[in-house]
């Protein structure tokens, strides 16, 4: 397995100027190393020369690059004092900038697990949804199946009440249309007997008329019946009276 890159470190700002003065005063350093080295070098020969000459001269030489040594020597003393502090600066806001880092990172990592999280806690909660819908569709098709088939018994045993009715009406159709028929037959071979009916209507209204004639005139001849038509008068009266 390959090994993961070290990520790049990005240096703060403080720390890149602090370390671009250090990097200067350590030029100027070295510089003036450079230089207190010549002029200690020029210093040993001018008290060289004045010892073997004890010339006023050579002796003046000698404290000038004496006092030119010291100088340069000074001059390298105070460079190296600033450098030291500079470098201690650098150090500082490097280690301060690092820590930073640190927490910048801890910060970001912190959010992309929280992110990590939120992703897993997302696809759990989809899984469960689904799981629960896929519970919840079947058993809405069981009940709804349930339902479609009770409804389809209810159905059928309507059908099969209105074919049982239909077959009932279409079966008393049949037999009245039959009896009609069979009527129409039989009434088509009595014709000649309804004929024969005229004749009894004859017998029919003799009877009636000698009831109305015994009432009329031949009877409402003697005058001693009317005598007893009274009697009856009286009765008619008395049994009124007897009801109430």
């Amino acid at each position: 397995a390959r090994k993961s890159a070290a990520p790049k470190v990005l240096v703060a700002p403080a720390v890149k100027r602090a370390n671009e003065a250090l990097a200067k005063l350590m030029k100027s350093i070295e510089s003036e190393k450079k230089s207190l080295d010549t002029a200690r070098k020029k210093l040993k020969l001018a008290r060289a020369k004045a010892v073997k000459s004890k010339s006023a001269g050579d002796k003046r030489s000698a404290r000038a690059a004496a006092s030119a040594s010291a100088k340069v020597s000074a001059k390298v003393k105070s460079l190296g004092e600033r450098a030291a502090t500079a470098k201690a600066l650098a150090r500082e806001l490097f280690e301060k900038a690092k820590a930073e880092a640190a927490i910048l990172a801890a910060k970001e990592k912190l959010q992309a697990h929280k992110a990590e999280l939120e992703m897993k806690s997302e696809l759990a909660k989809a899984l469960e949804i689904a799981r629960h819908t896929e519970r919840w569709v079947k058993a809405r098709l069981a009940a709804d199946a349930k339902k479609l088939k009770a409804l389809e018994k209810k159905l059928a045993s309507s059908l099969a009440s209105a074919e049982r009715k239909m077959a009932a009406k279409a079966k008393a159709a049949e037999k009245k249309l039959k009896a009609a028929l069979k009527k129409k037959s039989t009434g088509v071979k009595a014709k000649p007997k309804a004929k024969a009916k005229p004749k009894a209507k004859p017998k029919v209204k003799p009877k009636a008329k000698p009831k109305v004639k015994p009432k009329a005139k031949p009877k409402a001849k003697p005058k001693a019946k009317p005598k007893a038509k009274a009697k009856p008068k009286a009765k008619a009266k008395a049994k009124p009276v007897e009801k109430k």
